[in-house]
């Protein structure tokens, strides 16, 4: 009989609880949350987790973000003082260009300041010659004009392959 009133609980209402002989049956169901409900919760609790991992994961990068600010601050400063520290030094030699170096075409009929000029204009930078050492110049590009072609003594810091030029004066 409680089985066949089990069945039909869905169909109708019964009393929460009925006795069979001296033992109370419950006709309740175990659980009394909806499964709708369930699946509610389970989602705002996975929504939560992944907004917790999110907000960790934006605090790890900005921490990052901050620690190699103030590595690349401190680099900065460094290089800054390194600079402060190295002198100008005196280079001298020929100045001339990238594509001619110290073999001007005679071809074109122009003087060794005319090729430079020309080539410059060109789109080539200009370079000092020293026998077989060239080196880049940076700097007042009017400065290099007027010695262009010609022997002259470079004033400026060497970094690497490129001197940037703070003076020039005809050799």
């Amino acid at each position: 009989m409680i089985a066949k009133r089990q069945r039909q609980g869905a169909l109708r209402a019964f009393p929460a609880s009925e006795s069979v002989g001296s033992v109370p049956v419950s006709l309740t169901p175990a659980s009394s949350t909806p499964a709708s409900s369930t699946n509610a919760r389970f989602w705002i609790e996975t929504i939560a987790l992944v907004g917790a991992i999110a907000c960790a994961l934006a605090l790890l990068i900005a921490t990052l973000g901050a620690v190699a600010g103030a590595a690349a601050g401190e680099l900065e400063s460094d290089q800054s003082k390194l600079s402060s520290v190295i002198r100008p030094q005196t280079y001298e030699g020929m100045i001339t260009d990238t594509r001619c170096r110290a073999r001007h075409s005679v071809a074109i009929g122009d003087t060794a300041t005319d090729c430079t000029i020309l080539c410059v204009r060109a789109g080539e930078q200009f370079v000092l010659v020293d026998g077989d050492t060239s080196y880049l110049l940076e700097g007042d590009l009017l400065a290099l004009k007027r010695v262009a072609g010609r022997r002259a003594r470079i004033i400026g810091t060497l970094n690497g392959r490129t001197i940037s030029v703070t003076a020039v004066v005809k050799a």
